[in-house]
């Protein structure tokens, strides 16, 4: 396997994944800029495919404005595709990428983390037993902290506050018993990006199901990533980017096993089987927050500047930045 994109997360989250997983081994790695890896490095994935060792597959794990044409080359290649979240930068890019593996016979695995988290299922199972009665989503985070100098996420296409949203999304997604779907949405976009940096969602299922969704990029003080949903027999808490759950008094789970891990044993059951698993639902459900919603205009936004959560960071091209070992996973 080869990771395309080598910046925090793929060193931080896939590569001691790929390591920890049976079946699956990292050879080569590409990226515009130069990386410590242990192994090949290659500046484009047109240089890997033509000049580097013989791979089955590649984890794409670059900003999603450039995802598509880099998962429609190696599925040309017949390579087998693992996408980073979110797939891509738009909801009808991805369809072809589907039939393309189809026709090509590879696997295309869009992958959410946060559905991996160790508390997800156990919410899940423990909602469809349960009559729901409202559900408040509160994702909040600092983008200096966790994206620091990555301008792409303000750029058309990089989604903003909605690259941590959508871990919610896809978790809501998950959890709940009917599908779900907005019905408004304001986004809060800085006077310099073109990407909000914070959003209020209105969404609800077919039985009227109310869901408030309040996603920030600004938060410093105190970061959270919690689901609060009231049902018939008391509030259900999932916590900690679904690391956390707790129903009433009773903590049920809370752990902080890493989910990436899984995500790659999934991946290889996929490749296996002769599948794909392609969800958009978490990617729709971002475009009609777009495509319904009214959007203010607030301050302009700069990476650079005084700030308690900065480091001296080299940044790289493309969205990538110098590793910071201390820097934990994005919830």
């Amino acid at each position: 396997m080869a990771i395309v994109g080598f910046g925090k997360i793929a060193h931080d989250q896939h590569v001691p994944a790929i390591a920890a997983t049976d079946g699956v081994r990292l050879v080569a790695v590409a990226d515009p800029i130069s990386v410590a890896a242990s192994v090949p490095h290659f500046r484009s994935l047109e240089e890997l495919l033509r000049d580097g060792p013989e791979i089955d597959a590649v984890t794409l794990a670059t900003p999603p404005q450039i995802r598509r044409a880099q998962a429609a080359l190696a599925l040309a290649a017949r390579k087998h595709v693992f996408l980073e979240k979110p797939p891509g930068r738009a909801v009808g890019e991805i369809l072809p990428l589907i039939a393309m593996a189809r026709e090509a016979g590879r696997t295309l695995f869009a992958s959410w983390h946060a559905r991996f988290s160790p508390a997800v299922e156990p919410a899940r199972r423990l909602l469809a037993e349960r009559n729901l009665k409202a559900v408040t989503i509160t994702w909040k985070e600092d983008v200096r902290k966790w994206h620091p100098g990555q301008d792409w996420i303000f750029e058309a296409g990089g989604l903003g506050v909605f690259d941590p949203g959508i871990n919610a999304l896809s978790i809501l997604t998950r959890i709940l018993p009917r599908p779900v779907f907005v019905t408004a949405a304001t986004s809060e976009i800085p006077a310099n990006r073109a990407a909000p940096i914070g959003a209020e969602l209105a969404l609800s299922d077919d039985a009227g199901l109310p869901i408030r969704a309040s996603f920030d990029f600004r938060e410093q003080d105190r970061e959270i990533w919690e689901i609060v949903i009231e049902t018939d027999q008391g509030r259900v808490t999932l916590s900690a980017g679904g690391a956390r759950l707790v129903a009433g008094e009773e903590v049920l789970v809370d752990t902080r096993k890493d989910s990436y891990p899984l995500l790659y044993r999934r991946f290889i059951d996929l490749v296996r089987g002769g599948q794909s698993d392609v969800d958009l639902s978490p990617l729709q459900l971002v475009a009609d927050a777009f495509m319904l919603g009214r959007t203010r205009q607030v301050e302009a936004f700069a990476f650079d500047g005084m700030h308690r959560h900065e480091r001296s960071a080299g940044l790289q091209a493309a969205g990538n930045v110098a590793v910071a070992p201390d820097w934990t996973e994005e919830p």
